[in-house]
């Protein structure tokens, strides 16, 4: 299986500065054409720029631009987790003029704000999934458990003793630790969040904080270099990414999958035709090679054969394990 070098930050923001290179894309269909906005679109990224989910999003919006009507203007909106420019979107035009593009954040904003100025099912139409990263548990390397079996045991026989460090308070590396300790039993570790992994990591590195259920992009470069020891990728199979880290179902927790992912999506009331317009749209970029590869560079697992429909259904299926969870787990937005 094929291997990928992932990027460092300078590489991010290098990735996304090369987006204008990529080949055309063929012509739009015409009667998708015809749905189209007539004013120039606007993509807002409730994240900020230069990030793992701001440079995927601006390649997107670069290819498709390339062969649509209108051109995608990229608008990082940050605040409030990602309320900002989500509510930007929530209360925007319902002509796919303005259109959204998040991650797994979208699924938990209603258990994490109480008093959210939107609803992320009601008031949203998905438009197309764009693809998954998946999470790699990573642990110091003089931590004793080797495999997540032992890492089990040792939290089961001293509950509360040990840390794991997250990207933020209600994030999706958060959220994949917490769902972890649930489901491999009840089990219980103290919460130390960072802003960002870029933060937590060096943590792991002088060995003060055991473990991150970490993003792959940010995860794979240390597990790679023997910094870091990775025990589990939460991938259904082994990922072509890494096929040298066995999944956390080899190793017996086998309803645990959790990703960060991506996705578009626009204001309820928008005409299915334009809701239709926009996934064609995304579509036809993601079946890009160059596109795929970069991608896939920054360790997504590309989707490309989305509907409104089914990423739709994703993003209930995704609330219906997300909300429970951080209601039963008492997190709150910081």
């Amino acid at each position: 299986m094929t291997e990928f070098a992932l990027p460092s930050r300078r590489g991010l923001l290098s990735l996304a500065a090369g987006s204008a290179a990529l080949p055309l894309l063929p012509a739009f269909p015409a009667h998708a054409q015809a749905a189209w906005p007539t004013q120039p679109v606007r993509m807002i990224v409730p994240f900020a720029a230069g990030g793992p989910t701001d440079v995927p999003a601006r390649l997107l919006a670069d290819t498709m631009s390339a062969a649509l009507p209108q051109r995608i203007v990229v608008e990082n909106r940050t605040g409030a987790g990602v309320v900002v420019g989500t509510d930007l979107v929530a209360k925007g035009p319902q002509d796919g003029s303005v259109v959204l593009y998040t991650t797994v954040a979208h699924a938990v904003t209603r258990a994490l704000f109480p008093n959210l100025p939107f609803d992320p099912v009601a008031d949203f139409t998905p438009c197309a999934l764009v693809g998954r990263v998946p999470i790699i548990l990573l642990v110091a390397r003089d931590f004793p458990a080797r495999n997540v079996q032992e890492l089990v045991r040792l939290l089961r026989e001293n509950p509360g003793r040990y840390d794991y460090a997250s990207s933020g308070n209600g994030g999706a590396v958060h959220l994949a630790t917490e769902l972890f300790l649930h489901r491999a039993g009840g089990l219980r570790a103290n919460h130390i969040p960072f802003r960002g992994s870029s933060q937590a990591i060096p943590e792991l590195l002088a060995g003060r904080i055991p473990m991150i259920f970490d993003i792959a992009a940010s995860a794979l470069p240390y597990a790679r270099s023997g910094e870091l020891r990775a025990l589990a990728i939460s991938t259904r199979q082994r990922s072509p990414l890494a096929p040298e880290i066995p999944t956390f179902a080899e190793q017996g927790i086998t309803d645990y999958e959790p990703y960060t992912w991506h996705m578009v999506l626009v204001r309820s009331g928008t005409p299915p035709a334009v809701v239709r317009a926009i996934n064609a749209a995304v579509n036809a970029a993601l079946a890009q090679p160059a596109v795929r590869e970069r991608l896939v560079g920054l360790a997504m697992e590309v989707v490309g054969d989305s509907t409104p429909e089914s990423a739709a259904e994703y993003l209930r299926s995704e609330i219906a394990v997300w909300e429970p969870l951080v209601r039963a787990a008492g997190i709150r937005a910081s």
